[in-house]
This record gives structure tokens, C-alpha cells and sequence, in this order.
């Protein structure tokens, strides 16, 4: 279990560390094929927006690599679940708001590694 736990963090930071990039780095460029009924003149006046966005998406992929570095499994577990609980919270606000396919892709990897850490 404790094998699974550290592979679905992992994989939720791996996943906000492309967030990351894709928002601070292929926004104009990969976004137009991502957000196709985006208008297509607003990429540009909205890059830093997205950045920001980005941004905000790395601080959580660090909280949950940090993870990996404390050695008391109490606080390990408690860091976890703040950083999970901030990653389905946006998931769930961005699936109510912009797509239902942000549930999927950010919110639902969160509340399954959060249930496994609460119920193990």
C-alpha cells in the first residue's frame, strides 16, 4: 500500500509539473491545440495569466516531491494530504467551471491517493 501511495503522489506532482510547463511554457503554442474553443487571439494577451497559473501548479508538484523527504510518517501523511486536498479542490472548482474533464485528469488521482492515506 505504502508502494502505491508514493507512486499516485508522484504521479499527481508528475501531472502539475506538466501543468506547470504547459502553462508557463507551450501556452501559446500546445494551448491552441489543447483549448480549441478557446478564441484563438486570446492566447497571447493571456500568457501571463496562464503563467501565474502555472506557477501555482509547481508550487503544488514541490509540496508533494517534498513528501518524499520527511522521514516522520505522521507529518509525511499530514504534508500529503494538505497539497492532495489543494490539488482536488482546484480539480473540482476547474471541472465546475471550465470542463468536466479536469475531474478526471486532477481531481480524482487526488481523492483516490487521499483515500488511500486516510484508510490504509
Amino acid at each position: 500500500m505504502e508502494y502505491l501511495i508514493k507512486i499516485l503522489i508522484g504521479l499527481v506532482a508528475l501531472l502539475h509539473l506538466y501543468f506547470l510547463y504547459f502553462e508557463m511554457f507551450a501556452w501559446t503554442t500546445k494551448g491552441r491545440k489543447v483549448f480549441r474553443n478557446f478564441p484563438a487571439e486570446l492566447f497571447e494577451p493571456t500568457k501571463s495569466m496562464a503563467a501565474n497559473q502555472g506557477l501555482y501548479n509547481g508550487f503544488l508538484a514541490a509540496g508533494l516531491v517534498w513528501t518524499y523527504f520527511i522521514n516522520d510518517s505522521y507529518w509525511g501523511d499530514n504534508i500529503a494530504l494538505f497539497f492532495l486536498c489543494c490539488v482536488a479542490v482546484a480539480g473540482i472548482y476547474g471541472a465546475l467551471t471550465v470542463t468536466k474533464k479536469i475531474f478526471f485528469i486532477q481531481a480524482l488521482p487526488a481523492l483516490i491517493t487521499i483515500a488511500l492515506i486516510l484508510f490504509r
